[in-house]
């Protein structure tokens, strides 16, 4: 082999080497059939319903929950309330017509506070001094922000006109309330149904 073939060959080596490159076709994803795309719809429907109603009765239950809490502030305000108001002695009545004006509002707290005078004189007549015995309460009828409460306050009365001897005696009334910030208080006071001995 001489020098000129080995120059040739060398030659032949070094030219540039074609490449082949291939067209890649896209592939065609499968083709997805009426049933499935149905299928799929459906079921994402009934999963937004399914959530729709979850949100709703959550909801429910939430509101259900907040009322019912509602009316046992307002029944726990009303038993606390009503002792206060049948629980008096005529020597020491300032602190009594206080703790009656602090836990009321509106309607009921313009009638108390015009009629204290007189009930002072009529207390202080009589030497009356009740003790409440008995609290029954109950609520109506109410929502988150106003309540109606039956109550019925069993009392002792002594007086003069029981001879200085304890006597029972019984207050039954109708209790409006209404919400106050955190505190409830009452606006209304409906005693035509109660019952009670001087």
């Amino acid at each position: 082999m001489s020098d000129n073939d080995t120059g040739t060959t060398d030659l032949a080596d070094e030219q540039p080497k074609i490449a082949v490159v291939k067209q890649l076709r896209p592939r065609r994803l499968p083709r997805v059939s009426r049933r499935r795309i149905a299928a799929g719809a459906g079921a994402a429907l009934v999963l937004a319903g399914a959530i729709g109603t979850s949100v709703h009765f959550y909801t429910q239950s939430r509101d259900e929950r907040a009322l019912l809490n509602a009316r046992d502030s307002a029944q726990e305000a009303a038993c606390q309330y009503a002792p206060k108001l049948a629980t008096y002695d005529a020597a020491h009545l300032d602190d009594y017509f206080k703790s009656v004006l602090d836990g009321a509002t509106g309607d009921w707290h313009t009638q108390f506070d015009s009629t204290s005078k007189d009930l002072r004189d009529v207390l202080v007549q009589g030497q009356v001094v009740s003790k409440a015995t008995d609290v029954q309460c109950a609520i109506r009828s109410g929502d988150q922000d106003s309540a109606e409460a039956v109550v019925v306050i069993g009392q002792t009365i002594t007086s003069l006109g029981t001879q200085g001897k304890p006597a029972p005696g019984q207050l039954a009334m109708v209790m409006r309330l209404q919400r106050s910030g955190d505190r409830w208080l009452v606006n209304k006071v409906d005693s035509t149904l109660g019952k009670q001995q001087p």
